[in-house]
């Protein structure tokens, strides 16, 4: 029960990811995600089999760091109103969103510490799916701005570098999932993480 809890908490925290880039991107004038119907919390339209259920399953099972993503929204560079510069935006409104939803269970975790006094079991399980909620959504956007392509992280350094640099920079895509599953394979990426993510973790929820 507590493994599919914080998989469907993933799944949630990821279709806000990805609504958050194609709702981003529609502002800045590109209408392909709401064209598609991907701007909805429905999950549907999102799941993808692998990286919403089955890798962050097997994930938990082996206590690594929870991660995995939903069906990338579509976004078209070239309707956007300034292009290389809304782009950044839209790279980076799914961290914010997560970032958000981690400051939102912030919040519901202290307004229950400080006014909830009855030791209820109700409270108790909403207080622990809060928690779930702001371990998730700290993690998940922490590794999603590490620039390893094809994380949010590395479009962004990607739209700043000169466009020789960027060029050479965007020939690691093809071989980007191989170096992620090896940086969490060795523990390398959450030893890259685990200190701002204990930080931030600790920081919000009052530790």
């Amino acid at each position: 029960m507590n493994y599919i809890l914080q998989v469907a908490v993933l799944l949630f925290s990821v279709i806000v990811h990805e609504v958050a880039h194609g709702y981003v991107a529609y502002k800045r004038g590109d209408n392909t995600a709401k064209m598609l119907g991907r701007l909805t919390l429905n999950p549907v339209p999102h799941i993808d089999l692998f990286g919403s259920i089955v890798l962050p399953l097997m994930l938990l099972l082996f206590n690594a760091p929870v991660f995995g993503w939903a069906k990338p929204v579509p976004v078209n560079f070239l309707k956007l109103n300034n292009p290389r510069q809304d782009m950044i935006w839209v790279s980076l409104a799914g961290c914010a969103a997560n970032f958000a939803l981690a400051v939102i269970a912030g919040i519901g975790m202290f307004l229950i510490k400080t006014f909830v006094t009855t030791d209820t079991s109700v409270f108790v399980s909403v207080y622990y799916i809060l928690n779930i909620m702001l371990v998730i959504n700290v993690i998940l956007p922490l590794l999603n701005l590490i620039p390893v392509p094809p994380l949010d992280g590395s479009r962004v350094v990607f739209l700043l570098l000169p466009k020789e640099a960027a060029a050479k920079y965007a020939k690691i895509e093809p071989y980007g999932f191989i170096i992620i599953f090896a940086l969490l394979a060795t523990g390398i990426l959450w030893k890259i993480i685990a200190p701002i993510a204990y930080f931030l973790i600790a920081l919000l929820g009052g530790k």
